[in-house]
């Protein structure tokens, strides 16, 4: 699909049977599966439930640690996939997103892709990115710069594309080597690879190797410079919310649950522990988190906050709804949300 801005019509996120007609306030709408809050089992419920409500794209969050403590969960992604393979029959599901350089090997992510694009026929996609350090640590390898990790990134899309191919793969580049590595096991239709940036830079990045972009801010520069630079694909944003009955509730549960996401600048990169999460935390307060994220009953917030991704050029953006009740929150998103975007 082409990535353009709003007004463009029979878009589609990949080249099989999902498509939409997108008008003046039209986006597709998704649903976020914390990894971070939930276990697998939790994760492929909320996959069928998001599914049956009318939600037509996922994402997924590869993590080896949470953010914080009190999230409590971060289960393997790809065996969680399988699981999703087994209770969904539509919905279109991605990585959002996984980090294919330190902690796992390209070659591994390329297979492990592979599978699960053979297990979810024509309705994954892989979502990567340069990867935070409280995920990439854990083996003892220095944590990179990111212009490095940005090299890092662009060599590694690049070995797994070679590794779809079925081919034997003998490479030694700059930072991955394999030697005569082969994929026995593709999907018919291979994997569209989308790749996070959250800034111009990081976005330039995303067109020269990627099918698509994700971010988690309406930053219209951001799309701009992807698109500028040749990229084309969708545009794909996160929005994170806290709805329930209560705003001053809602937002204790978002500061408890959820206070990484009001950490500015690069810290989130850059921090190792979830301890150094809880503790940049406690700077947070509940006005600020208010200020952040839609929290409370009022659903026009959240229809204000996906406006400005509209705004900002996105084609698609995926809800993440913080705490425990998700079934309610996909209900009301069924009846208060998607018809407006359909």
């Amino acid at each position: 699909m082409a990535g353009c801005a709003i007004g463009c019509v029979g878009l589609c996120i990949r080249s099989s049977n999902i498509r939409f007609t997108k008008g003046m306030d039209m986006v597709n709408i998704g649903y976020t599966l914390s990894s971070e809050e939930f276990g697998p089992q939790a994760l492929a419920d909320h996959a069928r439930l998001a599914e049956d409500a009318g939600f037509t794209f996922a994402s997924i969050s590869d993590h080896f640690h949470p953010w914080l403590d009190s999230q409590g969960h971060s289960p393997f992604v790809w065996a969680t996939l399988g699981a999703i393979s087994q209770t969904t029959s539509q919905l279109l599901i991605g990585t959002g997103v996984t980090c294919p350089t330190l902690r796992i090997h390209p070659a591994i992510i390329a297979q492990a892709a592979a599978t699960a694009g053979d297990l979810l026929p024509g309705r994954f996609y892989l979502g990567v990115g340069t990867g935070e350090a409280l995920n990439e640590h854990i083996l003892g390898q220095q944590w990179p710069p990111l212009s490095l990790r940005q090299d890092m990134l662009a060599e590694a899309v690049d070995l797994i594309r070679s590794l779809w191919s079925g081919n034997y793969v003998t490479e030694q580049g700059r930072f991955y080597r394999v030697d005569n590595a082969r994929i026995y096991t593709l999907p018919a239709e291979l994997p569209p690879i989308h790749v996070a940036a959250s800034g111009p830079e990081s976005a330039v990045l995303a067109a020269q190797v990627g099918d698509g972009l994700i971010s988690t801010s309406p930053d219209s520069e951001t799309v701009d410079a992807f698109q500028t630079n040749g990229g084309s694909g969708p545009v794909i944003g996160q929005l994170t919310v806290c709805w329930g009955a209560n705003e001053d509730e809602q937002a204790e549960v978002a500061l408890s649950q959820w206070a990484n996401s009001a950490i500015p600048g690069q810290l989130s990169q850059e921090l190792a522990l979830p301890v150094y999460f809880e503790q940049a935390a406690g700077l947070v307060t509940t006005e600020k988190i208010k200020e952040s994220m839609a929290c409370g009953p009022d659903v026009e917030q959240i229809h204000t906050r996906i406006k400005e991704y509209i705004d900002a050029g996105f084609t698609h953006v995926y809800l993440h709804q913080i705490g425990p009740d998700q079934e309610q929150f996909i209900g009301m998103a069924e009846r208060e949300i998607m018809p407006r975007y359909a």
